[in-house]
Protein backbone atom coordinates (compact mmCIF):
# COMPACT_ATOMS: atom_id res chain seq x y z
CA UNK A 1 0.00 0.00 0.00
CA UNK A 2 0.85 3.45 -0.92
CA UNK A 3 -1.23 5.64 0.95
CA UNK A 4 1.40 7.92 2.98
CA UNK A 5 4.59 7.79 0.91
CA UNK A 6 5.54 9.70 -2.21
CA UNK A 7 5.34 7.94 -5.36
CA UNK A 8 7.98 9.64 -7.59
CA UNK A 9 10.23 7.04 -7.13
CA UNK A 10 8.00 4.21 -6.90
CA UNK A 11 7.67 1.58 -9.88
CA UNK A 12 4.06 1.24 -9.52
CA UNK A 13 1.14 2.61 -8.37
CA UNK A 14 -1.17 -0.35 -6.65
CA UNK A 15 -4.60 -0.59 -7.80
CA UNK A 16 -6.05 -0.55 -4.64
CA UNK A 17 -3.77 2.36 -3.44
CA UNK A 18 -4.38 5.60 -2.35
CA UNK A 19 -2.35 7.76 -4.06
CA UNK A 20 0.14 10.51 -2.38
CA UNK A 21 1.37 13.07 -5.45
CA UNK A 22 4.66 14.07 -5.37
CA UNK A 23 4.56 18.00 -5.30
CA UNK A 24 7.62 19.81 -6.90
CA UNK A 25 6.03 23.70 -6.70
CA UNK A 26 6.93 25.86 -9.71
CA UNK A 27 10.17 27.77 -9.18
CA UNK A 28 8.62 30.56 -11.21
CA UNK A 29 5.16 31.26 -10.15
CA UNK A 30 2.94 33.66 -11.76
CA UNK A 31 3.12 36.83 -9.21
CA UNK A 32 -0.31 37.41 -7.36
CA UNK A 33 -1.00 41.02 -8.73
CA UNK A 34 -0.56 39.51 -12.30
CA UNK A 35 -2.94 36.48 -11.72
CA UNK A 36 -5.47 38.76 -9.77
CA UNK A 37 -5.62 40.99 -12.63
CA UNK A 38 -6.15 37.82 -15.01
CA UNK A 39 -8.56 37.04 -12.74
CA UNK A 40 -10.97 40.20 -13.40
CA UNK A 41 -11.92 38.24 -16.78
CA UNK A 42 -10.35 35.35 -17.43
CA UNK A 43 -12.67 34.44 -20.60
CA UNK A 44 -12.79 30.49 -21.18
CA UNK A 45 -9.66 27.98 -21.98
CA UNK A 46 -7.22 30.75 -22.32
CA UNK A 47 -5.75 31.80 -18.63
CA UNK A 48 -3.84 28.26 -17.62
CA UNK A 49 -2.44 27.75 -13.90
CA UNK A 50 1.07 26.93 -12.80
CA UNK A 51 1.21 23.53 -12.35
CA UNK A 52 -0.12 20.33 -13.90
CA UNK A 53 -0.86 16.85 -13.02
CA UNK A 54 1.13 13.52 -14.77
CA UNK A 55 1.02 10.01 -13.84
CA UNK A 56 3.00 7.53 -16.64
CA UNK A 57 1.80 4.03 -17.47
CA UNK A 58 3.89 0.89 -19.09
CA UNK A 59 3.68 -2.57 -19.44
CA UNK A 60 6.57 -3.03 -17.11
CA UNK A 61 5.71 -0.23 -14.53
CA UNK A 62 2.04 0.07 -14.75
CA UNK A 63 0.74 3.36 -13.65
CA UNK A 64 3.82 5.43 -11.77
CA UNK A 65 5.22 8.76 -11.32
CA UNK A 66 2.44 10.37 -10.08
CA UNK A 67 3.29 14.68 -9.86
CA UNK A 68 2.17 17.70 -9.38
CA UNK A 69 4.60 19.94 -11.27
CA UNK A 70 5.38 23.16 -13.23
CA UNK A 71 3.18 23.34 -16.25
CA UNK A 72 5.40 23.25 -18.99
CA UNK A 73 5.37 21.21 -22.76
CA UNK A 74 5.52 17.91 -23.00
CA UNK A 75 8.61 16.37 -25.22
CA UNK A 76 7.07 13.78 -27.99
CA UNK A 77 8.95 11.58 -30.46
CA UNK A 78 7.38 12.40 -33.66
CA UNK A 79 6.57 8.90 -33.80
CA UNK A 80 4.30 8.98 -30.40
CA UNK A 81 1.25 6.62 -31.40
CA UNK A 82 -1.24 9.77 -30.71
CA UNK A 83 0.27 11.76 -33.42
CA UNK A 84 -0.53 9.16 -35.85
CA UNK A 85 -3.34 7.09 -34.97
CA UNK A 86 -4.99 9.56 -32.23
CA UNK A 87 -5.17 6.83 -29.33
CA UNK A 88 -6.30 10.23 -26.96
CA UNK A 89 -9.32 11.17 -24.63
CA UNK A 90 -10.29 13.69 -22.06
CA UNK A 91 -12.70 15.00 -19.56
CA UNK A 92 -13.56 18.19 -18.44
CA UNK A 93 -14.94 19.44 -14.62
CA UNK A 94 -15.17 22.21 -12.28
CA UNK A 95 -13.91 23.28 -8.82
CA UNK A 96 -15.59 25.77 -7.25
CA UNK A 97 -15.83 28.23 -4.24
CA UNK A 98 -17.46 27.62 -1.79
CA UNK A 99 -19.44 30.30 0.41
CA UNK A 100 -16.51 29.72 3.44
CA UNK A 101 -13.82 30.29 1.02
CA UNK A 102 -13.12 26.42 0.92
CA UNK A 103 -13.59 24.72 -2.60
CA UNK A 104 -15.38 21.53 -4.31
CA UNK A 105 -15.42 19.42 -7.05
CA UNK A 106 -18.84 18.59 -8.79
CA UNK A 107 -19.64 14.58 -9.38
CA UNK A 108 -15.49 14.09 -9.88
CA UNK A 109 -15.87 9.97 -9.82
CA UNK A 110 -18.43 10.45 -12.52
CA UNK A 111 -15.96 12.06 -14.78
CA UNK A 112 -13.53 9.20 -13.31
CA UNK A 113 -15.99 6.48 -14.53
CA UNK A 114 -16.97 8.02 -18.35
CA UNK A 115 -13.15 8.71 -18.66
CA UNK A 116 -12.63 4.75 -18.10
CA UNK A 117 -15.02 3.73 -20.37
CA UNK A 118 -14.22 6.40 -23.10
CA UNK A 119 -10.41 4.90 -22.05
CA UNK A 120 -11.78 1.01 -22.77
CA UNK A 121 -13.59 1.91 -26.32
CA UNK A 122 -10.44 3.65 -27.52
CA UNK A 123 -8.61 0.58 -26.78
CA UNK A 124 -6.52 2.36 -24.03
CA UNK A 125 -5.27 1.17 -20.40
CA UNK A 126 -7.85 2.70 -18.07
CA UNK A 127 -6.83 4.34 -15.19
CA UNK A 128 -8.03 3.90 -11.78
CA UNK A 129 -11.36 5.91 -10.74
CA UNK A 130 -9.64 6.56 -7.46
CA UNK A 131 -6.47 7.72 -9.08
CA UNK A 132 -8.17 9.98 -11.59
CA UNK A 133 -9.99 12.02 -8.77
CA UNK A 134 -6.74 12.28 -6.59
CA UNK A 135 -5.36 13.69 -9.75
CA UNK A 136 -7.93 16.29 -10.00
CA UNK A 137 -8.25 17.00 -5.63
CA UNK A 138 -4.12 17.53 -6.13
CA UNK A 139 -4.36 20.50 -8.57
CA UNK A 140 -7.16 22.07 -6.67
CA UNK A 141 -5.19 22.12 -3.79
CA UNK A 142 -2.60 23.53 -5.46
CA UNK A 143 -3.95 25.83 -7.28
CA UNK A 144 -7.00 27.12 -5.24
CA UNK A 145 -6.07 30.68 -5.56
CA UNK A 146 -7.15 30.58 -8.97
CA UNK A 147 -10.61 30.22 -8.94
CA UNK A 148 -11.95 33.54 -10.36
CA UNK A 149 -14.27 35.59 -7.59
CA UNK A 150 -16.89 36.62 -10.31
CA UNK A 151 -20.05 35.57 -11.52
CA UNK A 152 -19.93 31.73 -13.12
CA UNK A 153 -15.82 32.09 -12.04
CA UNK A 154 -14.79 28.43 -11.56
CA UNK A 155 -11.74 26.09 -12.40
CA UNK A 156 -11.72 23.99 -15.06
CA UNK A 157 -10.03 21.07 -15.01
CA UNK A 158 -8.93 19.23 -17.78
CA UNK A 159 -7.96 15.65 -17.36
CA UNK A 160 -6.26 14.27 -20.39
CA UNK A 161 -4.48 10.86 -21.44
CA UNK A 162 -2.22 10.26 -24.66
CA UNK A 163 -0.62 7.47 -26.28
CA UNK A 164 2.69 8.35 -25.80
CA UNK A 165 4.38 4.46 -27.48
CA UNK A 166 7.00 5.18 -30.32
CA UNK A 167 5.85 3.10 -33.18
CA UNK A 168 4.50 3.17 -36.10
CA UNK A 169 2.07 0.82 -37.00
CA UNK A 170 -2.05 0.29 -36.11
CA UNK A 171 -2.49 -1.21 -32.68
CA UNK A 172 -2.89 -0.03 -29.01
CA UNK A 173 -0.09 1.70 -27.61
CA UNK A 174 1.58 -0.22 -24.55
CA UNK A 175 2.27 3.63 -22.90
CA UNK A 176 0.23 6.38 -21.84
CA UNK A 177 0.89 9.95 -20.58
CA UNK A 178 -1.52 10.99 -18.16
CA UNK A 179 -2.36 14.81 -16.85
CA UNK A 180 -4.74 17.66 -15.72
CA UNK A 181 -4.53 21.23 -16.71
CA UNK A 182 -6.46 23.67 -14.82
CA UNK A 183 -7.97 27.35 -16.20
CA UNK A 184 -9.90 30.34 -14.72
CA UNK A 185 -12.94 30.53 -16.39
CA UNK A 186 -16.09 32.94 -16.64
CA UNK A 187 -18.48 32.34 -18.90
CA UNK A 188 -18.34 29.87 -21.58
CA UNK A 189 -20.47 32.01 -24.20
CA UNK A 190 -19.73 35.77 -25.41
CA UNK A 191 -22.02 38.69 -25.17
CA UNK A 192 -25.14 39.48 -23.84
CA UNK A 193 -27.88 37.27 -25.70
CA UNK A 194 -30.66 35.69 -23.41
CA UNK A 195 -30.26 31.91 -25.69
CA UNK A 196 -27.96 30.75 -28.69
CA UNK A 197 -29.15 30.15 -32.33
CA UNK A 198 -28.52 26.64 -33.69
CA UNK A 199 -27.65 26.18 -36.93
CA UNK A 200 -28.98 22.23 -37.44
CA UNK A 201 -26.22 20.30 -39.88
CA UNK A 202 -27.70 18.24 -42.52
CA UNK A 203 -24.40 17.67 -44.08
CA UNK A 204 -22.28 16.58 -41.35
CA UNK A 205 -23.11 14.23 -38.57
CA UNK A 206 -21.08 13.92 -35.28
CA UNK A 207 -21.14 9.70 -34.85
CA UNK A 208 -22.29 6.73 -36.34
CA UNK A 209 -23.89 3.85 -34.47
CA UNK A 210 -21.19 1.40 -33.81
CA UNK A 211 -18.62 4.40 -33.30
CA UNK A 212 -17.01 6.73 -30.74
CA UNK A 213 -20.16 8.75 -30.34
CA UNK A 214 -20.44 7.63 -26.65
CA UNK A 215 -16.53 8.44 -26.11
CA UNK A 216 -15.14 11.77 -24.81
CA UNK A 217 -12.37 11.27 -27.64
CA UNK A 218 -10.73 14.33 -29.68
CA UNK A 219 -11.86 12.68 -32.68
CA UNK A 220 -15.38 13.22 -31.91
CA UNK A 221 -14.66 16.73 -31.48
CA UNK A 222 -12.15 17.62 -34.59
CA UNK A 223 -15.07 16.28 -36.63
CA UNK A 224 -17.56 18.36 -35.63
CA UNK A 225 -15.54 22.08 -36.30
CA UNK A 226 -16.64 22.10 -40.03
CA UNK A 227 -19.74 21.52 -38.92
CA UNK A 228 -19.15 24.55 -36.73
CA UNK A 229 -17.61 26.98 -38.70
CA UNK A 230 -20.28 26.71 -41.23
CA UNK A 231 -23.02 26.98 -38.48
CA UNK A 232 -20.90 30.67 -37.68
CA UNK A 233 -21.01 31.52 -41.46
CA UNK A 234 -24.49 31.54 -40.73
CA UNK A 235 -24.34 33.31 -37.79
CA UNK A 236 -25.62 30.84 -35.04
CA UNK A 237 -23.72 30.61 -32.08
CA UNK A 238 -23.60 26.58 -32.00
CA UNK A 239 -24.36 23.57 -34.05
CA UNK A 240 -27.33 20.94 -33.84
CA UNK A 241 -26.33 17.54 -35.08
CA UNK A 242 -28.83 15.17 -36.33
CA UNK A 243 -28.38 11.03 -36.45
CA UNK A 244 -25.97 9.96 -39.34
CA UNK A 245 -28.68 6.92 -40.81
CA UNK A 246 -31.72 8.79 -41.06
CA UNK A 247 -30.73 12.46 -40.83
CA UNK A 248 -33.95 12.57 -39.14
CA UNK A 249 -33.15 12.14 -34.90
CA UNK A 250 -31.86 15.35 -33.14
CA UNK A 251 -28.70 13.72 -31.34
CA UNK A 252 -26.77 17.04 -29.56
CA UNK A 253 -24.70 19.76 -30.19
CA UNK A 254 -20.90 20.17 -31.00
CA UNK A 255 -20.27 20.28 -27.28
CA UNK A 256 -23.49 19.55 -25.44
CA UNK A 257 -26.63 17.85 -24.73
CA UNK A 258 -30.26 19.62 -25.12
CA UNK A 259 -33.71 19.14 -23.45
CA UNK A 260 -37.01 20.19 -24.98
CA UNK A 261 -39.63 21.75 -22.47
CA UNK A 262 -43.25 20.96 -23.77
CA UNK A 263 -46.44 22.76 -22.72
CA UNK A 264 -47.62 20.71 -19.93
CA UNK A 265 -44.39 21.04 -18.05
CA UNK A 266 -43.07 17.56 -19.43
CA UNK A 267 -39.49 17.48 -20.41
CA UNK A 268 -37.59 15.38 -23.17
CA UNK A 269 -33.94 14.69 -24.05
CA UNK A 270 -32.46 12.13 -26.75
CA UNK A 271 -31.85 8.92 -25.50
CA UNK A 272 -28.28 7.32 -25.38
CA UNK A 273 -28.15 4.72 -27.67
CA UNK A 274 -24.17 5.00 -28.10
CA UNK A 275 -23.83 7.92 -30.60
CA UNK A 276 -24.58 10.73 -27.64
CA UNK A 277 -21.70 11.40 -25.09
CA UNK A 278 -23.45 10.65 -21.81
CA UNK A 279 -22.76 14.27 -20.10
CA UNK A 280 -22.72 14.17 -16.33
CA UNK A 281 -24.98 17.97 -16.34
CA UNK A 282 -27.56 16.15 -18.75
CA UNK A 283 -27.54 13.16 -15.86
CA UNK A 284 -27.63 16.16 -13.05
CA UNK A 285 -30.20 17.94 -14.56
CA UNK A 286 -32.50 14.68 -15.14
CA UNK A 287 -32.36 13.92 -10.95
CA UNK A 288 -32.66 17.50 -10.14
CA UNK A 289 -36.18 17.40 -12.75
CA UNK A 290 -37.57 14.49 -11.03
CA UNK A 291 -36.47 16.12 -7.82
CA UNK A 292 -39.37 18.80 -8.79
CA UNK A 293 -41.59 16.37 -9.66
CA UNK A 294 -41.44 16.89 -13.33
CA UNK A 295 -42.02 13.98 -15.76
CA UNK A 296 -38.56 13.67 -17.79
CA UNK A 297 -38.28 11.35 -21.22
CA UNK A 298 -35.77 9.84 -22.52
CA UNK A 299 -36.52 9.41 -26.27
CA UNK A 300 -36.20 10.23 -29.72
CA UNK A 301 -37.47 13.65 -31.11
CA UNK A 302 -37.01 14.62 -34.77
CA UNK A 303 -36.27 17.73 -36.23
CA UNK A 304 -39.37 18.08 -38.19
CA UNK A 305 -41.74 17.61 -35.11
CA UNK A 306 -39.32 19.86 -33.47
CA UNK A 307 -40.04 22.49 -35.70
CA UNK A 308 -44.11 21.51 -35.70
CA UNK A 309 -44.22 21.68 -31.93
CA UNK A 310 -42.32 25.22 -31.88
CA UNK A 311 -44.67 26.33 -34.32
CA UNK A 312 -47.83 25.01 -32.63
CA UNK A 313 -46.96 26.37 -29.48
CA UNK A 314 -46.70 22.95 -28.14
CA UNK A 315 -42.38 22.94 -27.66
CA UNK A 316 -42.20 26.16 -25.17
CA UNK A 317 -38.35 25.96 -24.18
CA UNK A 318 -35.42 24.42 -25.24
CA UNK A 319 -31.90 24.13 -23.42
CA UNK A 320 -28.40 22.95 -24.14
CA UNK A 321 -26.25 21.92 -20.77
CA UNK A 322 -22.84 20.79 -20.52
CA UNK A 323 -19.64 21.23 -18.30
CA UNK A 324 -18.45 24.42 -19.44
CA UNK A 325 -21.88 25.88 -20.57
CA UNK A 326 -24.08 24.57 -17.50
CA UNK A 327 -27.42 25.28 -18.76
CA UNK A 328 -28.22 27.94 -21.75
CA UNK A 329 -31.43 28.32 -23.76
CA UNK A 330 -31.81 28.06 -26.80
CA UNK A 331 -34.28 30.37 -28.42
CA UNK A 332 -33.78 29.85 -32.91
CA UNK A 333 -32.72 27.14 -35.14
CA UNK A 334 -31.89 27.65 -38.13
CA UNK A 335 -32.63 25.45 -41.05
CA UNK A 336 -31.43 25.55 -44.97
CA UNK A 337 -34.79 25.67 -45.92
CA UNK A 338 -35.56 28.86 -42.87
CA UNK A 339 -35.78 29.04 -39.24
CA UNK A 340 -38.18 28.75 -36.55
CA UNK A 341 -38.01 29.95 -32.59
CA UNK A 342 -38.77 28.32 -30.24
CA UNK A 343 -41.09 29.71 -27.08
CA UNK A 344 -40.40 33.33 -26.39
CA UNK A 345 -37.23 33.26 -28.30
CA UNK A 346 -35.96 33.37 -24.44
CA UNK A 347 -34.54 31.71 -21.30
CA UNK A 348 -37.90 29.96 -20.10
CA UNK A 349 -38.75 29.46 -16.86
CA UNK A 350 -38.26 25.88 -16.32
CA UNK A 351 -34.97 26.14 -17.73
CA UNK A 352 -34.06 28.82 -15.42
CA UNK A 353 -35.44 26.90 -12.17
CA UNK A 354 -33.34 24.10 -13.55
CA UNK A 355 -30.21 26.28 -14.20
CA UNK A 356 -30.68 27.83 -10.92
CA UNK A 357 -31.17 24.60 -8.65
CA UNK A 358 -28.27 23.30 -10.31
CA UNK A 359 -25.60 25.78 -9.62
CA UNK A 360 -26.88 26.45 -6.06
CA UNK A 361 -25.53 22.80 -5.44
CA UNK A 362 -22.38 23.51 -7.50
CA UNK A 363 -21.45 26.42 -5.40
CA UNK A 364 -22.62 25.66 -1.75
CA UNK A 365 -25.59 27.33 -1.65
CA UNK A 366 -28.76 24.43 -1.71
CA UNK A 367 -28.38 21.10 0.50
CA UNK A 368 -26.92 18.83 -1.65
CA UNK A 369 -29.01 15.67 -1.39
CA UNK A 370 -27.56 13.19 -3.76
CA UNK A 371 -24.00 13.79 -2.38
CA UNK A 372 -22.67 15.41 -5.51
CA UNK A 373 -19.81 17.98 -4.19
CA UNK A 374 -16.25 16.79 -3.15
CA UNK A 375 -14.79 19.38 -0.83
CA UNK A 376 -11.22 19.45 -0.91
CA UNK A 377 -10.26 22.14 1.09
Amino acid sequence: MLHNMSLASDPAIAADAVPTFAVEPSATPLAVNERAALLTNPGFGRVFTDHMATIRYSEANGWHDARVVKRAPFQLDAASAVLHYAQEIFEGLKAYRLPDGGAALFRPHANAARFRRSAERMAMVPLPDDLFVESVRAIVRQEADWIPDIEGGALYLRPFMIASEVFLGVKPSTEYLYAVIASSVGAYFKGDAPAVTLWVSQDYTRAAPGGTGAAKCGGNYASSLIAQAEATRQGCDQVLFLDAVERRWIEELGGMNIFFVFDDGSIATPALTGTILPGITRDSLITLARDMGLVVREEPYAIDQCRADAESGRLREAFACGTAAVVTPIGTMKQKDGQFQIGSGGPGQITGRLRQALIDIQRGHAPDPHGWLDRVI
